[in-house]
């Protein structure tokens, strides 16, 4: 039997904001962590994104953390992303109590951030990049730091961050508490274990890499100009859907040509605002939009329930990224699609790829109405930060101020939004859209914005895909 937060010894004022917000039962990194936490002790976790980790390095935070000195915090959280930056500081705020938490990131402006900081944080939660900054201004200093939990240290590895990471681990005090999790403990973040913590406790749960046996695998036979009309029609079919592009610009290419197919799509990559990411993640969650389109790295640090299916638009790196994008459908017992659109000289890629994570799936021409047989009905998003939501209950009464989750009246959105998708998406099934056309005639008018005129082979073919996929939309509505 799993013990009480009371019986690992985290304090009442504690366990009672947890309880008002409906949070009982510690999960398992929590009831494995905590006490060791407490005891302060270094901890070195292993678990997967969504199984509670901030509130196993939260409430020993929160629990015994000093009162902090102007520009000079006690308590320091580095995390990899803006988003996962800010889930934190929501989590953390809503049982905080009298703690001060503060979070800095980039893509908001520098004068909130300096304000908080001068009046005093006790705990602060930060990405790299924006915290050397603010030090170098001479804004913050992380010599008073005594606690230091690493997020996803993982993440940091794969996105470059581990020097800088180091040199922050550097400025802070000497005999400290460090806390490292992470979903693998192999390579770069084995060796920042050696280096930077001392007789650190184990603890493991779950497993190392992302299941994805839940989910039902496809690889769709495309050319390089069909992608677009395929995608189109894999989102009509099976909807809420993360679709991956490598680049900003192809992300954003996307969207555009989506949207001309009568399917409502936000992005959300580096290239982005702060507020723009949180719009496009809020109308996701809410279902005002049925596809995000995203690139890798910013989706990093997302947890989102829900999702039906997700789209390898541009291929996957290697198998951990294709392990990692598609573990973000089919979670918490729910089904759901992974589609991948095959081009004819990644065929061989695929093929290892597929070898390496105990796949054995056929190569295929692209088939929407057979989605809908291999997926779950469309599901509402749900934002979330571990697994039953247990984390996004915590945190729910300080996102609440986000203007997306809001209508005009201050109240959140409840099923209208959701059902007016539904009938623009049955309405855009009854008819080829308009724009779509437009798209098509103006792509073969040469008025790309490159100065070239593309061929009209080309031009006709997008078209045919966008028709196609229209029709196949009013075929799966009927």
């Amino acid at each position: 039997m799993s013990p009480t937060f009371a019986q690992l010894g985290v304090p009442e004022t504690i366990c009672n904001a947890l309880k008002q917000r409906g949070v009982t039962k510690p999960f398992e990194i929590q009831a494995a962590t905590v006490a060791d936490a407490l005891a302060g002790r270094d901890i070195c976790g292993r678990a997967p994104a969504g199984s509670g980790k901030t509130l196993a390095f939260g409430i020993p935070l929160v629990a015994s953390v000093g009162r902090a000195a102007p520009r000079r915090p006690r308590a320091l959280v580095l995390a990899p992303t803006r988003e996962l930056a800010e889930q934190i500081n929501a989590v953390l705020r809503s049982f905080a109590g009298a703690v001060r938490i503060g979070v800095v990131y980039g893509g908001l402006g520098y004068a909130t951030q300096i304000r908080a900081l001068r009046w005093g944080v006790d705990i602060l939660v930060a990405c790299p990049g924006r915290l050397e900054d603010l030090i170098a201004q001479g804004v913050v200093s992380l010599s008073a730091i005594d606690r230091v939990v690493l997020d996803e240290a993982d993440r940091m590895a794969d996105m470059g961050f581990l020097p800088a990471v180091r040199r922050l681990l550097d400025q802070t005090a000497r005999h400290r508490q460090t806390m490292l999790f992470s979903a693998t403990l192999d390579r770069d973040v084995a060796k920042l274990t050696r280096d930077y913590q001392r007789d650190p406790v184990r603890h493991e749960v779950g497993v190392e890499t992302p299941d994805i046996t839940a989910a039902q695998h496809v690889f769709w036979n495309t050319a390089r100009v069909d992608r677009p009309g395929f995608t189109a029609e894999a989102i009509g079919a099976v909807w809420p859907a993360i679709v991956f592009c490598r680049t900003r610009h192809g992300s954003n290419r996307l969207a555009k040509q989506l949207g001309r197919a009568g399917i409502q799509a936000a992005t959300i990559h580096g290239g982005r605002s702060q507020n723009q990411r949180t719009r496009a993640l809020a109308d996701f969650a809410n279902g005002r939009v049925q596809a995000l389109v995203a690139t890798d790295v910013a989706a990093r640090g997302i947890h989102v329930d829900g999702v039906a299916s997700v789209i390898h638009y541009d291929s996957p790196e290697d198998h951990k990224t294709y392990l990692h994008r598609s573990g973000r459908t089919a979670r918490a017992g729910q089904g759901g699609v992974v589609v991948s659109l095959v081009q004819p000289d990644q065929v061989q890629d695929l093929r290892r790829l597929q070898r390496q994570i105990g796949l054995n799936e056929p190569f295929t021409a692209p088939d929407a109405r057979a989605l809908r047989d291999l997926s779950p009905s469309p599901l509402p998003a749900k934002n979330s930060a571990a697994a039953d939501g247990q984390e996004a209950r915590v945190g729910a009464p300080r996102r609440a101020h986000t203007a997306a989750h809001q209508d005009h009246r201050g109240r959140a959105p409840a099923g209208r939004h959701r059902g007016r998708l539904k009938a623009q998406h049955r309405m855009n099934a009854s008819q080829t859209p308009a724009s779509g056309r437009s798209w098509a005639k103006a792509k073969s008018n040469g008025s790309s914005g490159t100065g070239r005129s593309r061929p009209n082979r080309r031009a006709r073919r997008t078209e045919q895909r966008i028709r196609a996929a229209a029709h196949g939309r009013r075929e799966l509505a009927n």
